[in-house]
């Protein structure tokens, strides 16, 4: 995978967290991409259009491929992430065996990567993704800043 495919990879998630904002979610994109560089699904936060508090982006994708492949390990895939995961999302992340993460922005008060419950370094934990983070960090942060900015005005 290229630096090339990664940034390409992350604009399609940053413009699917762009729709989620649209529509009022919390504005988070993810994409997952097979072994061979090929988009199998992306998703933005869906939690207040399915009154679902797990229907984050990440979950959605997971959801979604392991549907369509009728697999529950998506070995060899990876996902492309505008915001650090969750503790939820890191843990659904690993139990699907996603080879690499990348992320945009981290989050300070409820990632589950580097920062907060920092699930893959856990014991519990059966399996770790290659990490990748920063990856279009600038717009993500801007895109959730200028979401809560106009929240709270």
């Amino acid at each position: 995978m290229t630096s090339k495919d990664a940034i390409s990879h992350m604009a399609r998630a940053l413009a699917e967290a762009e729709a989620a904002a649209a529509r009022g979610e919390v504005p988070i994109g993810a994409v997952i991409v097979s072994p061979e560089g090929q988009v199998l699904a992306s998703a933005g936060n869906c939690t207040r259009e399915f009154s679902d508090p797990t229907a984050h982006a990440e979950i959605l994708v997971i959801r979604a491929v392991c549907a369509e492949l009728a697999e529950e390990r998506l070995l060899g895939c990876s996902i492309y992430v505008t915001l650090e995961p969750c503790p939820m999302c890191a843990t659904a992340i690993s139990f699907a065996r996603l080879k690499r993460l990348y992320y945009a922005a981290s989050d300070p008060k409820g990632g589950g990567v580097e920062q907060g419950a920092r699930i893959f370094n856990q014991p519990t934990c059966h399996h770790v993704p290659e990490i990748y983070p920063g990856i279009g960090e600038a717009e993500a942060s801007a895109l959730l800043k200028d979401f809560f900015a106009a929240r709270r005005d």
